[in-house]
């Protein structure tokens, strides 16, 4: 029989090796923390899933100046929620008219029609600076066949001395693994191409063959297979879209009044979209004591 130090010893030995093998363990092969949430955040350093029990977002109805891009992004949605052919999705264009907040409108509004052909969508947000670890979460949430992810990247972009991006084109188009059937992948960026012209002749001046290289014009943005632009909206919209918010929020005021106010305050920020709308909203509410 051994004496109690040798089997401390042993089992000290045992400890380390357990310890090492948990080390080891994949994503997929731990516990992410998925559970009964719709929405999540990705926190990369700890490999797991932090759940968002509240999502800033508004309904999908009250995002005006961007119905024909509302109903794309939809019908992708809904295809995707069916389990039918759906695309990865781009959303570029001018600050502040409505990129995220579509995007979270939608999966919000999917989520909430509860027919049964629809499976239960989950939304993920992932970090810019966490792209790298993109492969990562698609394994570890691959095998959670019964739902379908959303994974979300808003502001998207990359600098010229970044690698990151190769991760996101492995998931995109040409890895072995490619995008599981269960998940979709939307971005938002202000760039119409993520990546910058320079980074783009690196990539073709490393290609095997010149002639097969991607054009200047090509980059990272045409791997999604939806692509959608906003545009600055005009008077009219922006217009449109403050009395949408006041009669959502129950804001009673004339429409000369609102007119006169929203120009004026428009003008004071020099531009007019979504953003520029529901700050105004904000303020006109306050000022007649009521929340939004």
């Amino acid at each position: 029989m051994s004496d109690p130090a040798t089997l401390e010893s042993i089992a000290q030995s045992l400890a380390r090796i357990a310890a090492s093998l948990e080390t080891r363990t994949t994503p997929a092969d731990r516990d992410i923390g998925l559970g009964a949430a719709d929405a999540y955040h990705w926190d990369a350093g700890e490999g797991q899933l932090i759940a968002v029990p509240r999502v800033n977002r508004v309904p999908v109805d009250l995002l005006r100046g961007v119905d024909d891009l509302r109903d794309t992004l939809l019908q992708n949605t809904l295809q995707f929620a069916r389990g039918h052919g759906a695309n990865n999705a781009l959303l570029w264009g001018a600050r502040g008219m409505g990129k995220s907040s579509l995007v979270k409108a939608v999966h919000a509004h999917v989520n909430g029609l509860g027919t049964p052909e629809l499976k239960r969508l989950v939304l993920i947000e992932i970090a810019r600076e966490d792209i790298e670890t993109l492969p990562r979460l698609m394994r570890a949430i691959a095998r959670q066949e019964q739902l379908r992810f959303i994974v979300f990247c808003d502001d998207l972009s990359f600098d010229k001395d970044e690698s990151s991006y190769k991760s996101l084109k492995t998931i995109l188009d040409g890895g072995l693994e490619g995008r599981p059937d269960n998940v979709v992948f939307y971005a938002t960026s202000n760039r119409r191409h993520l990546m910058p012209r320079d980074m783009i002749d690196n990539e073709r001046a490393t290609a095997i063959s010149p002639g097969e290289a991607v054009d200047e014009k090509i980059s990272l943005s045409d791997r999604f297979g939806l692509w959608l632009g906003f545009h600055n909206c005009d008077q009219d919209t922006f217009l449109a879209m403050i009395r949408g918010y006041c009669d959502h929020y129950g804001i009673a005021i004339s429409d000369a009044e609102l007119r006169a106010r929203a120009i004026e305050w428009s003008a004071t920020r020099g531009s007019r979209s979504g953003r520029v709308a529901i700050q105004f909203v904000r303020n006109l509410a306050g000022e007649l004591g009521q929340a939004v």
